[in-house]
């Protein structure tokens, strides 16, 4: 790799890090096509970063009330991001739910102002996130899920932004659009299947989330024709909750409750 092909992955790290997470970094990124490309292949990395407090944490508190971990575990997961995916929840959710026309919902997405819907979203995600969090603790499943459900969320994320249409030819998610291509996608998803060979039922959680990722852009395409920036960032919650859900039905019903005992 050449030595400004590392820089750009580098700086594109960078980026990535400055774009989903709190993490201060006191540097002027380049703001150019390559940086834009590493960017989102980093998104992943990112995420595993982000399962790696939150897994270290699980550890430190092993001895403390699940229901104390969960909610520090989610407050960490939260924290981290600087909520950030969450406003992308919040406006979809008001907009949604006005049973508006397209044009008056696109209002809705725009502005900064949250409704009840939205704040309803935001406590519902939440609320089940840490349930989850605390039944998925307390069957002391391995915690590799905890690795990388950060980590396929961004993925499914990146995946969205550049397998989807953006409503309008303007904005920061169109901007972005504008240097990627599939390649990026699945450069994206390499950390991840590194982590595979590994950890054999990461295939089928990555099958999983390409599935969400499918309905998510069926969904915004037939609802909004297209997405901005607020639409990945609520397809990360959301791939993260759907996620969760699936390793919680897969130790509810096949580890701890098998079927027909």
């Amino acid at each position: 790799m050449k030595e400004s092909a590392v820089k750009s992955a580098l700086f594109g790290l960078l980026l990535a890090l400055q774009f989903l997470t709190r993490i201060p970094i006191p540097i002027a990124v380049p703001w150019t096509p390559d940086t834009r490309r590493w960017a989102v292949r980093a998104y992943p990395l990112v995420g595993l970063l982000i399962g790696s407090v939150l897994v270290l944490l699980a550890f430190a508190m092993h001895n403390v009330p699940t229901p104390i971990t969960a909610l520090a575990i989610l407050s960490v997961w939260v924290a981290l991001s600087g909520g950030l995916h969450l406003d992308g929840v919040m406006d979809i959710a008001d907009a949604l739910g006005s049973n508006q026309p397209l044009a008056r919902r696109w209002e809705i997405i725009k502005d900064p102002q949250i409704g009840s819907f939205g704040i309803l979203a935001l406590l519902f995600l939440l609320a089940w996130k840490g349930v989850l969090l605390w039944a998925l603790l307390t069957y002391q499943a391995p915690l590799w899920w905890l690795l990388v459900v950060p980590a396929l969320g961004r993925w499914a994320g990146v995946a969205l932004l550049v397998l989807t249409p953006c409503a309008q030819q303007k904005g920061l998610a169109w901007s972005w659009q504008q240097s990627l291509s599939g390649q990026d996608v699945a450069l994206a998803l390499v950390p991840l299947a590194v982590i595979a060979l590994f950890a054999p039922a990461l295939v089928l959680m990555e099958l999983l989330a390409a599935v969400f990722v499918a309905l998510s852009r069926g969904f915004m395409v037939r609802l909004f024709n297209g997405i901005n920036g607020d639409m990945v960032g609520a397809t990360i919650e959301g791939g993260e909750l759907w996620l969760l859900i699936l390793v919680w039905s897969w130790w509810q019903f096949a580890t701890v409750s098998p079927l027909g005992i």
